[in-house]
């Protein structure tokens, strides 16, 4: 869901703004980032004998002769190859990133007590994966490559980037091109936190919890971002055409604000019914977030035209932090037709692809529509009311992200 301190306005809170703020003070409850246990950090599964078993590990050693030595040692004696490493010097110390392969039934903590005794401080130890053995500058260049095709790639590059963290999107205060709080031009670098300075006036913040930034990560992450600036608005010129079962033809393509206009106009052709259930506030307010819904800079949306080039459908795919809401609205004379399933089946397709763990929907158990679409995906849902709203949320585990992923490429009409 938008939460409502993301929306550049100065008026007074609106119903809608409020209770999508309440529901995302809720979520955030639900999904803190836990705090480590000791020196490592996440909590991490049984240990499997006889297997190998990926770990990503940061640890902070003294910069001088033998730090690094001793660890490789420690590491050595437990039976742990290391696959990649990247040194991160600060004024004191060095951060060392470490891939590293373990012996299945070595856990977390028996690495964490070995590099404590070699003079590591600070220790981080999580799980890794296959992706995670390509090295750093191909991951980099594979992540510039896909912010340079698409704007709304940048949040999901960073995340890609720098690992589990929170990224949050502010615009620009109203009427002026100054970036909120005051962040300079290079951006600021603070401890856990990250702000830099969007293209558009906006400021992107980045927090990671328990793991301080280091430098190399903030020139990283600044650099996805002046690229992203260079290039300027961009979105994928793909489309599909579908046929209805009436024998309509429909087009669904990726928007931006540039479709401002079309957006509004078809909120004038909706009721008031239509728009309450989408905006879960007074109708007269739905214009009012339209420009920050079609911003690539806080997600994707997807919009159904007629063969007149006529919008009648828009879908939208939101990153909340480290969250993710699906939103749809349909046109009256439009609904019930498929169109509203096959938008939502296309944005948790997106999901997936782009590794999201769950998506949900803010709706009002009323909306029956949207109800049965999300039941319609097949996927295990969570429901949860809060303050009279209705959040379903979809969980996305990898082979449900996978088979969403290939129906994402062979599309089939509604």
């Amino acid at each position: 869901m938008t939460d409502a301190k993301n929306l550049n306005d100065c008026r007074p809170a609106s119903p809608w703004q409020r209770v999508t703020a309440a529901i995302h003070a809720w979520r955030t409850r639900r999904h803190e980032h836990a705090p480590p246990t000791g020196d490592t950090g996440s909590p991490a599964p049984e240990p499997v004998p006889g297997a190998n078993t990926l770990w990503r590990m940061r640890t902070t050693v003294k910069d001088e002769p033998g730090s690094l030595a001793a660890l490789c040692t420690a590491l050595a004696e437990l039976r742990v190859d290391i696959l990649s490493l990247q040194t991160h010097p600060l004024a004191e110390g060095t951060v060392d990133e470490f891939l590293l392969r373990a012996p299945g039934e070595l856990p977390a903590s028996g690495i964490g007590t070995a590099v404590r005794t070699a003079g590591g401080t600070e220790t981080w130890i999580e799980r890794a994966d296959a992706h995670d053995l390509v090295d750093a500058p191909t991951r980099v260049l594979g992540l510039a490559a896909r912010t340079a095709l698409d704007a709304a790639e940048l949040p999901l590059a960073l995340r890609q980037l720098l690992g589990r963290c929170t990224i949050r999107s502010l615009p620009a205060p109203a009427g002026g091109n100054r970036a909120p709080d005051g962040v300079p031009v290079e951006g600021a670098l603070d401890h856990t936190v990250m702000r830099l300075r969007a293209p558009e006036g906006g400021v992107i913040t980045v927090e990671r919890p328990y793991l301080p930034f280091t430098p190399t990560e903030f020139a990283r992450a600044r650099a996805l971002v002046d690229l992203d600036a260079r290039l300027g608005p961009r979105v994928p010129h793909g489309r599909d055409v579908l046929t209805l079962a009436e024998g309509r033809d429909i087009t669904v393509r990726r928007a931006d604000t540039r479709d401002l206009e079309a957006a509004r106009a078809m909120h004038d052709r909706c009721s008031d019914g239509t728009l309450k259930l989408r905006y879960h506030g007074p109708v007269g307010d739905a214009d009012r977030y339209l420009n920050h819904l079609l911003s690539p800079r806080f997600g994707r949306t997807l919009a159904v035209q007629t063969a007149s080039g006529r919008v009648v459908g828009l879908g939208h795919l939101l990153w909340d932090g480290d969250e993710t809401e699906v939103a749809l609205v349909i046109e009256d004379a439009w609904q019930r037709r498929g169109i509203g399933g096959e938008l939502l089946r296309r944005l948790v397709g997106m999901a997936a692809e782009a590794g999201c763990s769950s998506v949900y929907a803010v709706t009002q158990a009323s909306n029956t529509a949207m109800v049965a679409a999300m039941r319609g995906l097949g996927l295990p849902l969570d429901y949860q009311v809060e303050e009279g709203t209705l959040v379903i949320t979809a969980r996305l585990d990898e082979p449900v992200a996978e088979r969403l992923t290939s129906e994402l490429g062979n599309a089939s009409a509604p």
